[in-house]
């Protein structure tokens, strides 16, 4: 997990930030107020437009995806200037395909909490800098009036926060630096008040980041628990079902055998070679169940590897789709292959599909993520304890996420992202 705060707080109220800080908020009150009034007309502009060919939607959709820009600058801004160690604004996405996916992502972007904190940053870094352009348009006036009897013509007009107030001459040196000094103490003021609202604003406090964490270590323990769960029941069947009833089979024949050795040798030998038969079958069951909880050419060659090998045994032809530039630990490759394993056994099982397609990716981020599609009859549900409850769970329990999409009538599309170096 990595966290967005620094475990010692940076100083924000060093000589450098603040004069950085009084800069930026002249600069943004310019920059965010032009962004605003663009924001405001694609929001007015869109919503009475919504149902007319379209145009609407692209005008609210350049509204969202514009508040997040804004967003993200605000939040890299802040970090840049006081080294908070805030994570950049990541896009949202829902994970899902086809249509109704992309109205759902545009929808988690527009709710993205972190999103608008840092469009409430801006709000606020634009009254704050349009009151530091008015300080310092003030500090000029002082300044100038305070040094007025060394120059001709002696000024006789105060420019106070954008309004011109007329000073006596016999005045004007004294409220001169009585003014610059008020300038100079607002300006250091709002910058010192600057640092503070932004940290409340952008950055998590400790408590609430110590306790998203441990939220997130609680729920990868449950996940990892429920896993091996189910992966311990797995066995325990095909055991039972399996290679137990086999085994007991081939001790009754040897028992059988025993008994005719003497009398019927013939029949002997039958039964001999008939429990040597079966004992090879045991065998290979065993392999295979051996093969379900380790896989060894996982980890001598890799995921890649390992993948091609079990699209060569898939029941179903496979498309695979592997581009993978470094490995990933074990747990992480480890998930990501039975999750692969195991949707194109239930494509050869349940969902009657001529072909399945598997793409393998690692995105920034440093996330390992595979996406299985088939074009089967769909209608695939994640039931407690079964095989899709099992692998989220894996899943979750090495820190990842697990979507199954599978409506009535196909196709089934399964996807899975995992933190490349958990």
């Amino acid at each position: 997990m990595t966290s967005t705060t620094t475990d010692r707080a940076p100083r924000v109220f060093t000589p450098a930030r603040v004069l950085g800080a009084i800069a930026q908020l002249a600069a943004v009150a310019v920059a965010w107020t032009g962004a605003f009034i663009v924001l405001s007309t694609l929001f007015a502009a869109g919503v009475p437009l919504v149902f007319a060919a379209g145009i609407g939607l692209v005008l609210l959709l350049g509204f969202v995806y514009g508040l997040y820009a804004l967003g993200w600058l605000e939040t890299a801004r802040v970090d840049g200037l006081y080294g908070f160690g805030i994570a950049p604004l990541p896009p949202r996405t829902s994970g899902r395909p086809g249509f109704t996916g992309w109205l759902r992502t545009v929808w988690l972007q527009f709710i993205d909490g972190r999103m608008w904190r840092g469009v409430a940053s801006a709000a606020i870094a634009v009254v704050m800098g349009w009151a530091v352009i008015g300080l310092l348009s003030m500090l000029g006036s002082g300044v100038a009036m305070a040094f007025s009897p060394l120059v001709p013509g002696d000024p006789d007009s105060l420019r106070l926060l954008g309004v011109n107030l007329q000073v006596p001459a016999s005045w004007a040196v004294g409220v001169g630096i009585f003014a610059a000094l008020v300038a100079i103490a607002g300006l250091l003021g709002l910058a010192a008040l600057h640092g503070v609202l932004a940290r409340a604003i952008l950055v998590p406090s400790r408590e609430a980041q110590l306790a998203a964490e441990a939220r997130t270590a609680q729920a990868q323990r449950g996940g990892a628990v429920r896993a091996a769960d189910v992966e311990r029941t797995r066995i325990e069947r095909d055991l039972h079902d399996g290679v137990q009833p086999r085994l007991v089979s081939v001790g009754m024949t040897l028992g059988m055998a025993q008994q005719k050795i003497d009398e019927d040798p013939e029949a002997a030998r039958q039964l001999i070679a008939e429990a040597h038969t079966s004992t090879k079958a045991a065998i290979t069951e065993l392999r295979q169940l051996a093969r379900g909880i380790h896989t060894s050419i996982l980890d001598d060659r890799g995921l890649d590897a390992a993948l091609s090998a079990l699209a060569g045994r898939s029941p179903i032809p496979v498309q695979l789709d592997s581009q993978l530039t470094q490995r990933c630990s074990p747990q992480t490759e480890t998930a990501v292959y039975y999750v692969i394993a195991e949707s194109l056994t239930n494509a050869a099982k349940h969902s009657r599909a001529a072909e399945c397609r598997v793409i393998v990716r690692q995105r920034e981020g440093g996330i390992l993520w595979a996406r299985i599609e088939d074009n089967g009859v769909g209608g695939a549900t994640v039931v407690p304890g079964g095989g899709l409850d099992g692998l989220s769970n894996r899943v979750l329990g090495v820190g990842g996420t697990l979507t199954v999409t599978s409506p009535a009538g196909g196709p089934t599309t399964v996807e899975v992202s995992v933190p490349c170096a958990f």
